[in-house]
């Protein structure tokens, strides 16, 4: 499969603290500067589009959260916390306020960079949706309900329950839930390489850093939606049963002037099934 290339440039960024953020790029160095969310564990490794990104001029960039590859733990971190990282990697990197999009896992990430007001504009793309919101209150069932109330009631229980994985729990979860059209990109052998590549490091330092994230991805954001001011773009395939209960509506109508797209045949792997069209909008 084309865009799942290696990095072409690999760093770590020391923060004013002493911690280490891990970073990746692709395409021209002096091409317009594209901030990636990635999704859950996979690490800076894991791109997309990335066949792309020299012919229209992007410089994609990806960063390790705290406690995924390289990136120096941070327990206590919160979503604020990682935007106060990100905006000190931005300018010590001279990239100034870039488009930034968030997949999957990474998307309330990418939200918290926003309202920080470090994105010149904003893509949610297949969006890890605030499930732990009041707004999905009765709504919720099965083990998503009861996964959200751990996370809620009992933080530090929920973080072992997520601790119990490691890069291959969590890919074949990924592909044992997903659909006919998912199934066929995560299983492709080019794809797969690539996103198992990504995991491992992803989980190089063990579990923690993926039961952080997922913690506070699943318990209630703390974010004021209603702060961001950039252009947002919420994009969901029509058969994601995985990210939101509502395919993006009820998330979308919280961020002021959200523009939702809802694509046709698509299921959750948008982000590199529709990489052309997704890149060339970011660009454009």
């Amino acid at each position: 499969m084309d865009g799942v290339a290696p990095p072409e440039r690999l760093g770590e960024f020391r923060l004013s603290d002493g911690r280490v953020l891990g970073w990746s790029e692709w395409g021209p160095i002096d091409g317009t500067p594209i901030l990636l969310c990635p999704g859950a564990a996979t690490s800076r490794r894991l791109g997309f589009g990335t066949d792309l990104v020299h012919p229209l001029g992007v410089r994609l960039v990806s960063l390790d959260r705290p406690g995924l590859g390289v990136s120096t733990p941070s327990p206590e971190r919160t979503l604020a916390d990682f935007a106060a990282d990100a905006g000190q990697f931005l300018e010590g990197r001279g990239l100034g306020a870039p488009a930034v999009l968030g997949n999957s896992q990474g998307a309330p990430f990418a939200l918290a960079c926003a309202i920080a007001g470090l994105a010149s504009s904003l893509y949610l793309v297949s969006a890890a949706d605030e499930v732990a919101s009041s707004h999905f209150a009765g709504t919720l069932d099965g083990h998503l309900a009861t996964v959200v109330n751990l996370c809620r009631r009992d933080p530090m229980a929920a973080h072992e329950l997520f601790r119990s994985f490691d890069a291959e729990a969590l890919r074949r979860m990924v592909v044992d839930n997903s659909g006919e059209r998912d199934r066929a990109v995560y299983t492709d052998p080019v794809f797969d390489a690539a996103y198992r590549n990504a995991l491992s490091e992803g989980f190089a330092q063990g579990p923690d850093g993926y039961a952080t994230d997922t913690v506070l991805a699943m318990r209630p954001w703390d974010l004021d939606l209603a702060r961001i001011t950039c252009p947002v773009e919420v994009f969901y395939g029509e058969e994601d049963a995985a990210h939101s209960p509502d395919n993006g509506v009820t998330l979308a109508s919280r961020i002021p002037g959200a523009v939702r797209h809802v694509l046709k045949g698509e299921g959750g792997s948008v982000l590199w099934t529709r990489s052309e069209s997704l890149l060339g909008r970011v660009r454009a």
